[in-house]
């Protein structure tokens, strides 16, 4: 039996414009969530991000909100756990990741309801350090899930490796990165994914295969691939074979069905499961040290010790200055939570905590990454986030108790904080 787990990657930033979350939601989450409940054999992992919850209920996309539930409550959708506004989890201080993992949770659970069970955990661009190891293990999960190219040892299918920390372990799946960018890029197609699946068996009795893209793959980034991959391959893989509705059948995809159902037999040998439901099939393998690196990184990023090239690129200067400025207002943010015991110091410090829990979102590092995504807006919106918690994480520490010589510090880390923005918005005006 070859055991296929896809998972599926929902997230916008906290800074997109209504407009092209509602292009999104007609284009990709949609159609998507359409596909897979009018498929009731078909299975898969989601990860939403709580910050695009929020998004979809506050603009309006109340719908997509719904049909996640109602997948989740035919069973034919798990859930994951993950950073609440998609941060890169090693890069940041524990208490961090810890704040962004439970603020996440609460607010999964808050729209999502009994629906929301994580066993699994998807650290945002698949992320990895084993830094992160305590955090993930301490929320409570059972596996993760990575970049194929995190794998230091033989590439399992009929086996799942174990990473451990202090003593506790957890298992790893490993994402097949060939696969999934071929589908993501529009490489291949329902009839060779599947002739894929079946070459890859091998002489193996049982084996699974992990793929994982961005949602926003089927429809916004590739118009109409929920249906022209996405629901073909799904059809092949109907019990009842019958003909999916959805789809205007060319003759190309006429044909791919017809070879496909000369072998009246694949069907039978392909199975959709969720990540969690591989944890019962395959057996424990080895503890193994996988590769600090992003399901973007590169062999080439590995050997230069260049493992988040999108977000902390070695060589790019305004990475450089975003994270001392974000490094600079989380420090800010923690005095004002420890000095913050009057009620005006409690109000500013709440709202620097809010806005800083937002600032800390991935988007702003990738279009400043050059590679080649660059956009100066959400460069300089994120940049905003974070200056405004500066603004008002030293608001709430000039109210506070504190002693007139740790005001006057981080003053002088207001100071520096401004130098670095005004170094960064230069930059942006020359490139």
């Amino acid at each position: 039996m070859i055991y296929w787990a896809q998972l599926f990657h929902f997230y916008q930033p906290p800074t997109q414009f209504p407009s092209v979350l509602d292009k999104v939601c007609k284009e990709s989450y949609t159609p998507l969530l359409r596909v897979l409940l009018q498929n009731s054999h078909a299975k898969a992992t989601f990860n939403v991000s709580g910050v695009l919850l929020e998004m979809l209920d506050n603009y309006g996309h109340r719908d997509v909100i719904k049909n996640f539930q109602i997948l989740g409550e035919r069973g034919e959708v798990e859930f994951t756990g993950s950073g609440k506004y998609h941060p890169i989890l090693p890069l940041l201080p524990s208490g961090e990741r810890k704040r962004q993992i439970e603020l996440n949770a609460a607010t999964c659970t808050h729209f999502l309801g009994e629906t929301y069970t994580p066993t699994g955990f998807f650290s945002p661009e698949m992320c990895y350090d084993s830094d992160i190891l305590s955090d993930v293990i301490a929320s409570g999960h059972q596996w993760m899930v990575l970049g194929g190219i995190a794998c230091p040892a033989q590439w399992p299918v009929d086996k799942i490796y174990q990473v451990e920390h202090d003593g506790n372990k957890l298992a790893v799946f490993f994402r097949d990165d060939v696969l999934s960018n071929k589908i993501s890029f529009k490489q291949i197609g329902a009839s060779d994914f599947l002739e894929h699946l079946k070459q890859a068996r091998g002489d193996k009795e049982n084996i699974y295969v992990v793929t994982a893209m961005d949602a926003e793959t089927y429809g916004h980034h590739i118009q109409h691939w929920e249906k022209l991959f996405l629901a073909a391959v799904y059809e092949q893989l109907r019990p009842t074979r019958k003909t999916y509705a959805g789809i205007k059948q060319s003759t190309a995809l006429a044909a791919q069905q017809k070879a496909l159902l000369a072998d009246t037999s694949f069907a039978q040998q392909v199975k959709m499961v969720t990540l969690s439901e591989l944890l019962g099939i395959f057996p424990s393998g080895e503890t193994v040290s996988p590769k600090p690196s992003s399901w973007s990184t590169s062999v080439e990023d590995i050997i230069a010790g260049n493992v988040y090239p999108l977000w902390m690129d070695k060589g790019n200067e305004i990475h450089r200055l975003q994270w001392e400025h974000l490094n600079i207002c989380i420090e800010m943010v923690n005095k004002a939570q420890e000095y913050a015991s009057t009620e005006e110091a409690g109000y500013f410090g709440r709202i620097a905590r809010g806005l800083l829990d937002m600032a800390e979102h991935s988007c702003q590092f990738w279009w400043a990454s050059r590679r080649p995504m660059w956009d100066i807006n959400i460069i300089y919106l994120g940049l905003n986030e974070q200056w405004r918690a500066v603004v008002n994480a030293y608001r709430a520490i000039t109210r506070s108790p504190a002693d007139a010589d740790t005001k006057t510090n981080f003053y002088h880390k207001v100071l520096a904080a401004r130098d670095i923005r005004n170094k960064i918005e230069d930059r942006l005006f020359i490139m």
